[in-house]
């Protein structure tokens, strides 16, 4: 007598005796999950928490399905979306890593700013030192300068104030970004400067201090000279920081891993970090905000798939994967052959849905800025102490547009990116800027930059450089970069721009003129 035995998804026919098949079988049933009236396993729903802060309303899209077999208590399979906020093992132990490091951060970025705090104080006390230390030490034995000297302190004074100027402008402008490594210019140019003044200072104390030089003239012309150096070094530290990067070289192709949004960007002369410190300054802006519930559909459309798929196996259990791998294979494949339909009419109906929200919330946005309007004509027959301000304005529309509104970004899928404080907020700003519906709609009714929305929503903060060469090394032709952050990476490709060989042709003008012969004969 034959039995039907169901375990992980699959069913299998086999061919025993009910006698040595019986306890198994009962020992299976022991196991079992109950089952729906369809007959397949029971579904488990997951519900997603929404992200922080006061969103119009619950995100809809965050309860997924899990697919279950009957044996869900011996082997349990989940198949869930993936939400902004999923999260992995190596991401929480990543995050805490990162905690952890945060204090070294901060120590090591205060430990660059006190080092050049200090090489900066001693690049500009350093003349001051030498004009001073000779008139306490041995002020008697001095020659006297005079004018000649006074016309020098004019001059060191005027060029440690431009230096001080300078110096402040270029290297001591408020950090960016934590980088991982050092910038190889900025040190190098620090350590230039430290080596120079060393120098100097030892100079001045062997042929200066041993000796009690009594020419003070040179011993304030040698300050001087140590000025014109420290000036000259700094106009190398803005060719090499500012002006070696300025004309473009490079042009960089940034890609967004999970929809494929993808931006070109030229830069000149940087290091890796230091392009890709640019790539995420701009790609706060010229991206669109990262939206991971528009890709839900598609994995929920193919879940939905795998999961209606069963494989009968008529040979028995013993037979090995492979068969019931390659007969889900072929499957799917003919499945595939009218999936395209499924996905045609979703989107149509996706489509036409939101046409007509739209439809209905700019209809409503446009009533409720004419009651705008009529209340302000009110307002202005009121006496001054009356009148609403546009926070109270704000209030008073919003209900009237609010479940349109509500409807449209469950929609869109972009309630969780717009709270009911943040709405207010921006209508409010639009009446006390007397902006028209379609300027307060912009931001509703396609997705914006991400420094559009507050920063609780941005959900990429902290990103990873990944490269395969140092990081400190210059752009080339050909490399290729990833900037990782938790829900998704920017991949960077770096290409070369081409030598163009631009010729001269020239045109004689005389070629352009011509001359107009009319005949006239006439025909009889």
């Amino acid at each position: 007598m034959d039995t039907e035995s169901t375990y992980s998804g699959y069913s299998y026919y086999s061919s025993h005796s009910k006698k040595s098949h019986r306890q198994g079988e009962r020992t299976r049933d022991r196991h079992k999950s109950p089952r729906n009236k369809d007959g397949r396993g029971s579904e488990k729903s997951v519900t997603i928490q929404a992200p922080t802060g006061e969103p119009l309303l619950a995100n809809d899209s965050t309860h997924t399905e899990e697919v279950q077999d009957d044996n869900w208590g011996e082997t349990t399979t989940a198949i869930t979306g993936t939400s902004e906020h999923s999260i992995s093992q190596e991401d929480i132990a990543r995050i805490s890593k990162d905690m952890e490091d945060s204090v070294g951060l901060d120590c090591k970025r205060y430990l660059g700013l006190t080092i050049a705090s200090f090489l900066g104080l001693l690049v500009f006390l350093t003349p001051v030192a030498f004009i001073l230390l000779p008139p306490i030490l041995w002020r008697e034995e001095l020659e006297p300068c005079g004018t000649i000297c006074e016309g020098l302190f004019i001059s060191v004074s005027f060029k440690l104030l431009i230096l001080l100027i300078g110096t402040w402008a270029l290297f001591f402008r408020k950090q960016r970004a934590d980088v991982p490594r050092v910038f190889v210019f900025r040190a190098l140019v620090l350590v230039l400067i430290f080596l120079f003044v060393v120098s100097y200072w030892l100079f001045y104390g062997v042929r200066i201090l041993d000796s009690r030089d009594r020419n003070y003239q040179g011993i304030v012309q040698y300050a001087v000279s140590l000025v014109d150096a420290l000036l000259f070094i700094h106009y190398l530290a803005i060719v090499l920081l500012e002006l070696r990067q300025l004309q473009p070289m490079f042009t960089l192709q940034v890609v967004r891993s999970t929809d494929g949004e993808s931006r070109f960007y030229s830069l000149g002369h940087l290091s890796i970090q230091r392009a890709a410190l640019v790539v995420l300054e701009n790609y706060y802006k010229d991206f669109t905000i990262y939206n991971p519930n528009l890709l839900t559909a598609s994995k929920f459309r193919a879940a939905k798939h795998m999961a209606g798929l069963k494989v009968y196996n008529v040979d028995g259990p013993s037979n090995n994967a492979t068969g019931q791998s390659r007969a889900m294979i072929a499957a799917a494949a003919r499945r595939r052959d009218s999936s395209h339909n499924e996905l045609y009419y979703e989107e149509a109906e996706h489509e036409r849905r939101v046409k007509k929200r739209r439809a209905r919330l700019v209809v409503a946005v446009e009533e409720a800025f004419i009651h705008i309007q009529r209340l302000q004509a009110e307002e202005q027959q009121k006496a001054p102490g009356e009148v609403m301000d546009p926070r109270e304005a704000a209030q008073a529309i919003f209900p009237s547009m609010a479940r349109a509104l509500q409807k449209y970004l469950r929609t869109t899928r972009q309630q969780h990116y717009h709270s009911m404080e943040s709405i207010l907020q921006h209508l409010a700003f639009c009446i006390t800027n007397s902006m028209t519906p379609k300027a307060f709609l912009e931001r509703y009714l396609s997705a914006g930059p991400t420094l559009q929305y507050d920063k609780d929503r941005w959900l990429s903060t902290q990103w990873r450089l990944i490269s395969d060469e140092a990081v400190t090394n210059g752009l080339r032709d050909g490399i290729v970069f990833v900037l990782k952050c938790l829900d998704f990476s920017l991949v960077v490709n770096v290409k070369k721009i081409p030598f163009i060989v631009l010729s001269e042709e020239f045109i004689d003008p005389k070629s352009h003129k011509f001359v107009l012969r009319l005949q006239s004969e006439t025909s009889v």
